[in-house]
C-alpha cells in the first residue's frame, strides 16, 4: 500500500515541527535535561502539529540511545532508529497509547483507561496516552480522568490534544503544561509542499502550490492531502486548473484581476468576469468569501499600513504586493461595497442560483 503524503513526510523530529519554533524549543530542552510532565494540553487549529508533537514526546522519552549515549541525549531529539522509536513510528508500541475522544468519550472508556495505567510499561521507561479531540469527553469521564492526571505513577505520560480548548474543564487544564499550535503562515506550508512535489517528482507550478496553501487555512495535513488527491487524479503533472477544479476555487491572480475591477468601478469588466467565472464552474460562495478576505486585507492595509508586517505570515511577497497596490485607490465607497458583499455571501449559501444575490451587490455598489 501506498503511504499517504501527510503520513510519510510526518516530522520526524522537533526541528522538522515548521511553524511552531516555541514549542519544539522548549520540548527539546526537556528532552535533553530529561525533565518530561506528566501530562500535557495541546491546543490548536486543525492539522498544525498536535498529535505529531505528541509522538514525538512518546519517542524522546523512550528512545533506547537518549539513555545509552550522554552525548546524543543534549540533541534533546529521538534517534529514530532504536526499536522504541521504530515501533512508535509503525504505531504498534504497546506502550503508546492513543485514544479519539471522539468516539471513546464516556465514564466506562475512562475507567478502562485507569486499569490500564496502573500496569506498569511492556516494554519501555514510560506509557503515553494520547487522547486525540480531547473535548469531546463526557463530564463524567473528565471527572474520572481528574486524579489520575494529578497523581499518576512516574512512568506516565498523558497527553491531551483538542481544537477547541474552551470545552476542556478548568480542573483539566490546571492539571497539565499548555501548549498552544498556532496557524502555520502560507509560506512556510507552500515551502514544504514545494519541497515534497521535488522528492516526489512532481511537476506543479508555484500558483498552484500557493493555493494548495491556501485553502489549507494554517494545516499542513490538509495541503499535503490535498497534494495526494491532485496526484491521484491527474498523475505528477498538476495545474493551477487542476487545484482549481478540485477545491473550487480560483487562485490569486484571478481573483486579484476581479478585485481590481471592482475597485476601479468598472462594472462591464466585473460582469463579464463574474460570468466566466460562473461558466466554469468554479463554487461562487467560496469565490465571495475569498473576495471579502481580499477586500478586508486591501482595507485595513489602506488605514493601517503597518498591518503589512502581520499580512507577511498570511501571503507570499508578490500577492502582497498586489494588495498594497490596491489599498492605495481603496475609498469609503468600497466600505459600502464590502457591506453589499457580505450581505450577498448569507443570502448566497442557502440560495439555489447564487449568483444572482452576488450580481445584484456588484451592480448596487457599481451602478
Amino acid at each position: 500500500m501506498v503511504l499517504a503524503i501527510y503520513r510519510k513526510y510526518r516530522p520526524a523530529i522537533f526541528d522538522d515541527l515548521l511553524g511552531q519554533d516555541l514549542i519544539a524549543r522548549v520540548l527539546k530542552e526537556s528532552g535533553r535535561q530529561n525533565r518530561f510532565a506528566h501530562a500535557y494540553l495541546f491546543a490548536g487549529p486543525r492539522g498544525t502539529g498536535k498529535t505529531t508533537t505528541a509522538r514525538l514526546i512518546a519517542k524522546i522519552a523512550n528512545c533506547e540511545k537518549r539513555y545509552s549515549d550522554e552525548s546524543f541525549k543534549t540533541k534533546g531529539e529521538p534517534c529514530n532508529k532504536c526499536r522504541s522509536c521504530n515501533e512508535i513510528d509503525e504505531g504498534r508500541s504497546l506502550d503508546v497509547i492513543e485514544i479519539d475522544a471522539a468516539s471513546n468519550r464516556g465514564i466506562d472508556e475512562i475507567r478502562d483507561l485507569k486499569e490500564s495505567v496502573r500496569l506498569t510499561p511492556a516494554f519501555s521507561r514510560h506509557k503515553v496516552f494520547i487522547i486525540d479531540e480531547a473535548h469531546m469527553l463526557t463530564k463524567e469521564a473528565f471527572n474520572a480522568l481528574l486524579k489520575t492526571l494529578e497523581e499518576p505513577p512516574d512512568y506516565i505520560i498523558f497527553i491531551l490534544a483538542t481544537t477547541e480548548i474552551e470545552k476542556v474543564p478548568a480542573t483539566i487544564i490546571s492539571r497539565t503544561q499548555q501548549f498552544f499550535f498556532k496557524r502555520v503562515p502560507l509560506e512556510i506550508i507552500s515551502g514544504k509542499i514545494s519541497s515534497i512535489a521535488v522528492k516526489e517528482n512532481i511537476k506543479i507550478s508555484h500558483e498552484a502550490i500557493d493555493l494548495i496553501a491556501s485553502s489549507a487555512e494554517g494545516s499542513f495535513r490538509d495541503a499535503e492531502s490535498l497534494l495526494d488527491q491532485l496526484v491521484s487524479l491527474g498523475g505528477k503533472n498538476i495545474s493551477l486548473e487542476n487545484v482549481e477544479t478540485t477545491v473550487g476555487k480560483i487562485g490569486f491572480d484571478k481573483l486579484s484581476v476581479f478585485a481590481d475591477a471592482l475597485l476601479k468601478d468598472d462594472l462591464t469588466t466585473t460582469l463579464q468576469l463574474l460570468s466566466r467565472i460562473s461558466d466554469s464552474g468554479y463554487n461562487l460562495v467560496q469565490f465571495t468569501k475569498d473576495l471579502l478576505q481580499y477586500l478586508r486585507r486591501v482595507a485595513v492595509l489602506k488605514f493601517n499600513p503597518d498591518m503589512k508586517n502581520m499580512f507577511h505570515r498570511e501571503l507570499i511577497k508578490e500577492h502582497l504586493s498586489k494588495i498594497v497596490v490596491h489599498s492605495a485607490i481603496f475609498n469609503d465607497k468600497h466600505i459600502v461595497l464590502i457591506k453589499n458583499l457580505i450581505s450577498a455571501y448569507s443570502e448566497m449559501r442557502y440560495s439555489q442560483f447564487p449568483i444572482i444575490p452576488l450580481e445584484v451587490a456588484v451592480i448596487e455598489s457599481l451602478k
